[in-house]
């Protein structure tokens, strides 16, 4: 069982998250040890400075090695300055009164920086999934932290797409995997849809990855935060399953609001911290559940003006779609990367698709409104809107007309009350 404090309607200290972390620490017995903290990218709200100092004074002195290793999965490597304001620290503090720490990019693109440590046999994972897949799945990861005595996770945990909710092994998968674990996870959350999926605790993707992370023979510790806003509402130890499941439970109470009517329009806002449709499209499956059919999401945010830094190339070939399109036409999609397919599908929607008419039928739209132009956008099947036109005032206080404005998209998710209850 995780040790651990979370509340509704409060913060934790700065005090309290310190017991937290010194329980938790207490059993490990880390002195004279190696130790490498996975913590997440600028993708995910989290107070990352208090906890990188309160991990720092705790271990700094007492672990033979301390470092960090930043879980991009597959996105962009942050830069040194990108870091310093992700763990809070100056350029010179990082030279200086941190210089014995490093941090470093988790690279998912340099096979040399991975390892294989097993397979997760295809009768296994058939089972598994309840016989969507049978495959073997190879197990890959970061070499780096095989050189280590203690693994630490330090994330947060909030509804997810792909998985029900982030957190616990998901820092490992896809966090610091390979390329085949991140593909088959991904594209598994999308045959099931994000629509089924996102907010549910235990889904058979939680089941992949917690099976994965079985073959890493290093003792792990994990932290899982749980933030309201912008603060620490909830901190937990325990092994990477046992934080999670009381995460997962205070997240489930925070992060998940219900409505009792669907709106027909959703202005999704997106903070700088997605600096590409990739990580933004989290604006849209956030609130995919409670837009009603025929309704549109627009994702609103006039500092992007790239489809994906790592893979826009692909999906400028196939487009945005629902899952069915690229189910029906497998023979012709089925050697681009699973990670590529699922992203197409989670920002697309569920719908239909009719292979003998090659009629395609979203339950929902989704339109831009960024600096991505309007030939592109709709070359890959999204609708386009100048971001110039949007007048916050025109989306505001219109709840009981159906429309929708949320000022900081992609991490609260909205979901029709009665779905719930019926669940």
């Amino acid at each position: 069982m995780a040790i651990g404090k979370g509340f509704e309607d409060r913060y934790l200290t700065e005090a309290e998250a310190g017991e937290v972390l010194d329980a938790g620490l207490a059993p490990a017995s880390l002195d004279g040890k190696r130790v490498i903290v996975i913590i997440p990218d600028g993708t995910r709200t989290a107070p990352l400075p208090l906890m990188f100092r309160l991990l720092a004074d705790r271990l700094g002195k007492r672990a033979r090695a301390l470092d960090f290793l930043v879980a991009l999965g597959t996105h962009m490597p942050m830069s040194d300055e990108a870091i310093c304001a992700l763990v809070g620290i100056t350029a010179e503090e990082r030279a200086g009164r941190f210089g014995h720490i490093r941090i470093f990019n988790h690279r998912w693109d340099l096979p040399e920086e991975l390892v294989s440590i097993g397979t997760i046999p295809a009768d296994e994972i058939e089972e598994i999934t309840g016989g969507l897949m049978r495959e073997a799945v190879n197990v890959r990861l970061n070499r780096l932290v095989l050189d280590y005595d203690q693994i630490i996770v330090c994330g947060p945990t909030f509804p997810h797409e792909v998985v029900g909710f982030s957190g616990g092994n998901k820092y490992f998968f896809p966090g610091i995997a390979g390329a085949e674990v991140i593909n088959f996870s991904h594209w598994l959350g999308a045959v099931i849809t994000s629509y089924k999926v996102i907010g549910t605790k235990h889904t058979p993707v939680r089941r992949v990855i917690d099976r994965a992370a079985g073959f890493i023979d290093r003792p792990k510790l994990c932290f899982s935060m749980v933030v309201k806003g912008e603060s620490l509402a909830g901190l937990y130890a325990g092994t990477p399953e046992e934080a999670y499941e009381a995460a997962a439970d205070l997240s489930a109470r925070l992060h998940i609001l219900y409505v009792d009517r669907p709106y027909r329009r959703v202005l999704s806002v997106m903070p700088r911290m997605y600096d590409d449709i990739w990580t933004a499209a989290k604006g849209m499956y956030k609130l995919e559940p409670a837009v009603a059919d025929g309704g549109e999401v627009v994702i609103y945010a006039p500092h992007i003006d790239e489809i994906s830094y790592a893979h826009g190339r692909l999906l400028d070939e196939i487009g945005y779609h629902v899952r069915d399109y690229f189910l029906k036409q497998w023979e012709k999609f089925s050697h681009y990367p699973g990670g590529v397919l699922a992203h197409s599908t989670h920002l697309k929607g569920i719908g239909s698709y009719d292979a003998a008419s090659g009629v395609e039928k979203p339950r929902i739209r989704v339109t831009l409104a960024t600096r991505i132009p309007e030939e592109r956008c709709l070359r890959v099947n999204l609708g386009y809107m100048d971001p110039v036109s949007v007048r916050f005032e025109d989306w505001k206080g219109r709840e009981a007309e159906g429309v929708l404005f949320v000022p900081k998209a992609g991490e609260m998710l909205y979901r029709l009350r009665h779905e719930a209850l019926g669940s």
